[in-house]
This record gives C-alpha cells, sequence and structure tokens, in this order.
C-alpha cells in the first residue's frame, strides 16, 4: 500500500488560476497543482536550487524534482497545444508567515522591498535578491520570451 503523500509547504495561493489561449474555440484543459506552481515559481522565476525549494516546501530534494519535471511537462504541453491552463489542488498547506525562510514578503504589493517583510529573527529572506509578486501570466511570458530568442 503507498504511503499518504506529505503535503507541501507553500507560501501563497496564486493571483491568477486560470489562462486561456485566445481564438481556441474548444479547449482542452491542463490543470497545473498549486505545489507545482508554487515549485516553478520558486525554481524558475525565484531562481532558487532544488535543494532550497525543497527546504522551503518541506519535502526532498527528490519530491521537488519530481514536482518540478511534471509542473514543466504541463506547461509545455499547454503553450504547445493550445490548451486551457487551470491552477488548482494538489497536497498543500498555506505556511503560517512567522519565521523559518516563509517567503510571505512575496505578497507585498511594493515594486521594492517595503522593509516589513522579515523572518522571526527580523533577517529578511535572500536579501540579496529582490522579491516581487508572480503571477503565471508573468511566469508564461517570460517563458515564451525565452523561447524566441
Amino acid at each position: 500500500m503507498a504511503r499518504k503523500m506529505k503535503s507541501r509547504r507553500i507560501c501563497r495561493e496564486p493571483q491568477v488560476s486560470s489562462f486561456a489561449p485566445q481564438g481556441v474555440k474548444e479547449q482542452e484543459q491542463v490543470i497545473l497543482t498549486v505545489d507545482e506552481y508554487e515549485t516553478i515559481r520558486l525554481v524558475d522565476y525565484e531562481g532558487w536550487t532544488h535543494e532550497q525549494c525543497a527546504a522551503h516546501m518541506d519535502v526532498s530534494r527528490a519530491t521537488v524534482t519530481e514536482i518540478y519535471e511534471a509542473a514543466r511537462h504541463k506547461l509545455a504541453d499547454m503553450l504547445v497545444n493550445g490548451k486551457h491552463l487551470s491552477i488548482s489542488g494538489g497536497a498543500y498547506r498555506l505556511c503560517s508567515g512567522a519565521g523559518e525562510k516563509c517567503g510571505k514578503q512575496n505578497t507585498c504589493p511594493a515594486a521594492s522591498r517595503c522593509g516589513k517583510c522579515a523572518d522571526a529573527d527580523g533577517k529578511k529572506e535572500n536579501e540579496e535578491q529582490e522579491k516581487h509578486p508572480v503571477t503565471v501570466q508573468s511566469f508564461l511570458k517570460k517563458l515564451q520570451d525565452q523561447e524566441r530568442k
């Protein structure tokens, strides 16, 4: 018997949960789970290693790699085949926002750090990197721009 899937810690749910290509009448749907979205956000958008992402999401590095590969395959299917993308479900839990590299600062609406985003010790996570809110739209645009190069 397979063991129960461990929930993955995420900092926030996506701001936008659905995308559809223009000009396509009948759309097949690709469902990206929230934990897959979080992995894509952390690894591709924030530039974290799989090891950093694993520690943050409270899972093993191998699990992050599996989640990441599944998510990239789904995004490629959506882009190449013009499918509708929906972000929902998955085995996740929202973090409390207290300490331990929370990442809640990504919900700060300011374009640059507001100075209030810090962990329980007052230390800002990844101080060398500026954190900005991310949407799936901005991520998909970044992927499309990379493919054009």
